[in-house]
């Protein structure tokens, strides 16, 4: 029977956090389309999402890594890489967000009724609707 050696898992890390660059250039240099090949596996990334749905295991990752895991990770790991990853998403994030802001500074709201009048929950409906439109692909 095979032999683990002792400090394989620090050896592991150890290796794998000193190889950015490495991870850099492969990215860089790949000869693989990633989005024609991410495409071309829609079909099968459909049917493993649907098998792991039917047997269960994402509730079974979860259960197994634990609640209390998850709130450790994010609030280290999680917490040291948020604001890095919002000032690097800055540009996607402005892209993406145009389109609604710009539907709701084009929606026509009905008039304003005094606090608490139930015809306030129609300018909410109308903005609503406005946005789901632009969310599916209509004209706001």
């Amino acid at each position: 029977m095979p032999q683990v050696r002792p400090g394989a898992t620090d050896k592991w890390n150890r290796r794998t956090a000193a190889a950015s660059a490495d991870y850099k250039a492969g990215v860089e240099n790949s000869p693989n389309n990633w989005e024609q090949n991410t495409v071309a596996a829609a079909a099968a990334h459909k049917a493993g999402t649907e098998a792991a749905l039917r047997e269960g295991r994402f509730e079974k990752g979860v259960k197994k890594s634990g609640g209390n895991y998850y709130k450790m990770r994010a609030a280290t790991i999680g917490a040291d890489r948020f604001s890095s990853g919002v000032e690097a998403g800055k540009a996607n994030y402005e892209e993406g967000v145009k389109p609604y802001l710009e539907t709701i500074a084009s929606t026509n709201l009905p008039p304003r009724g005094p606090k608490g009048d139930p015809r306030n929950y129609d300018r909410v409906k109308v903005m609503g609707e406005a946005l789901r439109k632009k969310k599916i692909g209509g004209a706001a």
